[in-house]
């Protein structure tokens, strides 16, 4: 299965991401205890309308850890003090995530090390063996 690379901005995605905000936990003060935070951000895979069906199923497959039971992707960021920076991780870690859940590794292909190098490693392993055998005493 060849899924092709373009991949839209993460602005692209704003329209169908939800938000949600709630009281981060941690260190923080009187901060903590009166201002919300802590960002979530909610995607639903199956309805995107920026992705083919096949990158939908490259998705699947390998986000199926992270996705609810509903199909939604949560990315959660309560690093910073400001939600407008939790907002912004939030949806950096989302991009990052997409990207790289879609990536194809390179394909490796066989090689053969060359005649050179082959020539090399048994004169080292002739010389090797060489001075072991120097180091025998003949009685």
């Amino acid at each position: 299965m060849l899924v092709e690379m373009s991949f839209p901005p993460a602005a692209a995605f704003l329209p169908e991401l939800a938000w949600q905000t709630s009281r981060a936990s941690g260190p923080g003060g009187q901060n903590v205890n009166k201002v919300e935070s802590r960002v979530e951000l909610r995607w639903h895979l199956l309805n995107s309308q920026l992705l083919s069906e096949a990158q939908k199923q490259l998705l699947l497959e390998k986000l199926a850890p992270r996705l609810t039971a509903d199909g939604y992707l949560l990315v959660v960021a309560q690093d910073d003090r400001s939600q407008l920076r939790n907002r912004e991780l939030a949806l950096g870690r989302f991009h990052q995530l997409l990207q790289k859940s879609l990536h194809r590794p390179k394909a490796r292909r066989a090689t053969r090390p060359s005649p050179g190098a082959v020539r090399e490693r048994l004169e080292s392993k002739k010389r090797h063996s060489e001075k072991k055998a120097n180091r025998r005493s003949f009685e």
